[in-house]
């Protein structure tokens, strides 16, 4: 089972990993988050990332999600990066976190594409009434 790792601002991997725990039923197993808060020092967290990582590989690999490409947490997330082995995606959102939950058994490779995939088609607009016209009523 390929670990996943969520590094984000503040509380929003905490929170990430609550709502797919409410969509699943329970709190999937080898998820983990690290909270980066603005006063962090990125050199002084990224020993704990790198110890979240190990604690998550069990044998099939690790995907790291961050939130925003460029900021704090990503640039700590790309230096977790070992490919093959710990991949990384920035953007991370609700859809491309279950997706990720849902082939997690698969290949690393497979997963990358999968929570891409997931986090991309889950972004559709929506317009009031729009349940009614998908279901026909």
């Amino acid at each position: 089972m390929i670990g996943i790792l969520i590094v984000a601002h503040g509380t929003l991997g905490e929170s990430l990993i609550h709502c797919v725990s409410h969509v699943v039923g329970q709190r999937p197993p080898h998820l983990m988050q690290l909270g980066i808060g603005v006063h962090d020092d990125p050199q002084a967290i990224l020993p704990q990332a790198i110890r979240l990582v190990r604690q998550l590989d069990q044998g099939d690999g690790v995907i790291v999600f961050s939130d925003i490409y460029g900021a704090t947490p990503c640039n700590i997330a790309s230096k977790l990066v070992i490919p093959g082995k710990v991949e990384g995606i920035a953007g991370v959102n609700l859809p491309m976190l279950v997706r990720a939950l849902t082939y997690r058994n698969e290949a690393l490779d497979v997963l990358v594409k999968k929570a891409l995939s997931g986090g991309t088609e889950g972004i559709i607009p929506f317009t009031r009434g729009f349940q009614d016209a998908a279901t026909g009523s």
